[in-house]
């Protein structure tokens, strides 16, 4: 299948096989609609390393979601809204390692995922031409949420924190290399030479990868991504 998705503002085009389709995606979603609470929001956890493609997958499983009336709608929340504020970031003398778990606002994400839970409150969203998070830009409306990030499920006092919000959690395993190729060539394609994206990978998204690779707490569901980037899933999702 081949789809057009619009994503944080940006049109993209994804293909899926059918038959992953079938045996990974319709299966997990079923499984993610059983969760589903008349108390309260249910909240997954989508984590991933950098490459893995969380946004474009969550969005199309809002997509498959709403072409099957037998699953609830499904709402996607990336967890790049609460990235700490430039000023912050400079002010501490982390604006450089962006992106890594030290520069998210941890307690504001666990007052966020408490107020949604309760079926209350909107979500921030990260503004990729100001580079600073817009408070309140998503309105949260669907019963279902999946908050994806990479850093939801790492083996950390501060970030073990927000797990008490987590209904179901599923997490994304890639080889390194497969990992390293894509996030180049997604520089590369975003205007950076080769040499530029690959000291880029090796200053930033690199030690993410192994970070979320090494450091990351079992989730309730596993996806295994091969080289070429089809999902396989590990474990009955029933």
């Amino acid at each position: 299948m081949k789809i057009t998705l619009h994503i944080n503002g940006l049109t993209t085009t994804a293909s899926y096989d059918e038959a992953e389709i079938e045996t990974v995606h319709k299966p997990l979603l079923r499984r993610l609609a059983e969760l589903t609470s008349a108390h309260h929001r249910t909240i997954v956890f989508l984590s991933a390393p950098p490459g893995t493609g969380k946004s474009t997958l969550t969005t199309f499983w809002e997509y498959l979601c709403a072409q099957d009336p037998a699953l609830p709608e499904l709402q996607t929340l990336p967890m790049d809204g609460f990235h700490h504020y430039n000023d912050w970031l400079e002010a501490h003398q982390l604006r450089g390692d962006k992106g890594t778990p030290a520069t998210y606002d941890v307690d504001k994400l666990a007052q966020a995922l408490a107020r949604i839970r309760r079926g209350e409150g909107n979500w921030p969203q990260y503004d990729r031409q100001r580079h600073d998070p817009v408070e309140d830009a998503i309105a949260v409306t669907a019963p279902l949420v999946i908050v994806e990030g990479n850093w939801l499920l790492l083996d950390d006092p501060r970030w073990q924190a927000v797990r008490q919000y987590c209904d179901f959690s599923i997490f994304i395993r890639a080889p390194q290399s497969a990992l390293t190729a894509r996030l180049v060539a997604r520089k590369m394609a975003g205007g950076l030479s080769r040499a530029q994206a690959e000291d880029f990978y090796q200053r930033t998204d690199g030690p993410n990868v192994v970070t979320v690779l090494t450091h990351s707490q079992a989730a309730d569901v596993t996806l295994i991504m091969d080289e070429s980037g089809k999902l396989l899933l590990r474990g009955d999702p029933q």
